[in-house]
């Protein structure tokens, strides 16, 4: 299975040395965020080690975090750092401003309450995007929203291609409600 956008972004926080960590959070705490997001209080910053950073970020600018990471390691020049963050990810380079949640997250509690082929759904996502345990857990669920609340918490730590996977297995099993969602 391939790596997550956590594990990359803490691989990425990881391979700073201490002066360019500490140069990253000053930046942080003050580089241009998209509209509805607040910048993470100095005092959490100031205490973080590169996993608890991560760890930040990722709650606090999801689904923006590699970029906004990317856009302050660029902004500290650490250029090549950034640029290898994005390459990873498949991202590419983006302006941080103008980027839109993936069709996943932008329909999430539409697609909670109405995905009624969750099983194929699972099925679809087992060994690519989801493991053993993981689609266990979910398919012992009850009912379908709760097995699509379960699946959704995993959202955050994946990279855009394991999105477009549960968006494709969704179009696959689903195909009338994602039509609804497109607007077709």
């Amino acid at each position: 299975m391939e790596k997550t956008v956590r594990d990359r972004l803490l691989g990425a926080l990881k391979g700073l040395e201490e002066e360019e960590l500490e140069r990253f959070k000053r930046k942080l705490s003050e580089t241009p965020l998209p509209e509805g997001f607040c910048h993470i209080p100095w005092e959490r910053l100031q205490k973080a080690d590169p996993l608890d950073l991560c760890d930040l970020l990722l709650s606090n600018y999801y689904p923006y975090a590699l970029l906004v990471a990317a856009q302050v390691l660029e902004a500290v020049n650490l250029k090549r750092e950034a640029q290898r963050l994005l390459s990873v990810t498949g991202i590419g380079r983006q302006p941080l401003l103008s980027l839109e949640p993936h069709f996943i997250e932008q329909h999430q509690e539409q697609l909670i309450q109405r995905t009624a082929l969750v099983e194929g759904v699972l099925d679809l996502l087992y060994g690519i995007v989801l493991d053993d345990e993981q689609h266990e857990r979910i398919s012992s669920l009850e009912t379908n929203p709760e097995k699509m609340r379960e699946l959704y918490k995993l959202v955050p730590s994946w990279d855009p291609s394991c999105k477009d996977q549960l968006y494709e297995a969704l179009r696959k099993t689903n195909r009338f409600l994602i039509a609804d969602l497109e607007g077709r």
